[in-house]
């Protein structure tokens, strides 16, 4: 599955760029370029209505990487951009504890650890199992729904802020930065990257709290050889955006 990225303007790169890092702290030349880094979407309102088990995860072409599963909600309380998430690379969770013996024989062949299997893995069992079925539909769960990018850290923190392929994707959000990142933030150019990005960089009663490498659930797949490079989360824990390089069981091929 292809990102946006591929069409970015050198100079909104730039600017991006070094909005970035300002971010983090450090170049992002600085990180292994090797690397595949990957933005997760976390917090409870994805479950708390029913979309990380909404059927659009199980569709055949969304799990071989084919089309992105949009999820049509306003994050951002306006109309775009809404998530496209990759279900071949977001990682599913079987939950029941009485799964069809022939199917949990076929499950446990492609899982990764426990009943944790990658979206893309799970592509070659629907020749024999209907997951969207009655008897298959509740016994998953979309438990890291991950976001499109294209597997570089750029791109990763590019989906994580929910920016486009040039000035036009800034949104008109508005929420104070926290004191802390209001004078790195000024000077960003263009100024509307300055508001979009301090939408990101609240206290949390408004907008998304940056936490950089802290993260209140604990540990992002760190047994799986994740690392966890920034995070963003909603004071009420709804929300989270975090930014990991993603473990060896995770990466597969970058998407061409």
């Amino acid at each position: 599955m292809k990102s946006a990225s591929t069409h970015i303007p050198g100079p909104w790169r730039e600017q991006l760029t070094g909005a970035f890092e300002i971010l983090l702290g450090r170049p992002l030349a600085s990180f292994d370029p090797d690397a595949v880094y990957a933005t997760f979407f976390g917090g409870n309102l994805i479950s708390e209505l029913g979309f990380a088990r909404d059927a659009a995860w199980v569709n055949p072409a969304a799990l071989r990487g084919a089309e992105p599963v949009v999820w049509d909600f306003p994050i951002f309380d306006l109309d775009e951009p809404l998530p496209e998430f990759d279900a071949s690379r977001s990682v599913f969770e079987f939950d029941k504890a009485e799964l069809p013996p022939d199917f949990e024989a076929d499950l446990a062949a492609v899982c990764f650890a426990g009943r944790l299997v990658l979206g893309g893995d799970l592509a070659p069992l629907l020749e024999r199992y209907d997951l969207a079925a009655p008897g298959l539909r509740d016994t998953w769960v979309v438990c890291y729904p991950r976001l499109v990018s294209d597997g570089t850290l750029f791109d990763a923190m590019r989906v994580a802020t929910a920016l486009g392929t040039g000035p036009e994707s800034l949104l008109t959000l508005e929420a104070e930065p926290a004191e802390e990142w209001q004078e790195a933030l000024a000077g960003l150019t263009p100024p509307g990257l300055s508001a979009h990005l301090g939408f990101f960089c609240t206290d949390g009663e408004e907008g998304l709290m940056y936490l950089g490498t802290e993260r209140s659930g604990g540990d992002l797949l760190a047994k799986e050889g994740c690392t966890l490079i920034a995070n963003w989360e909603e004071g009420q824990s709804q929300v989270e955006f975090a930014v990991v390089q993603v473990g060896e069981l995770l990466a597969g091929p970058r998407p061409s």
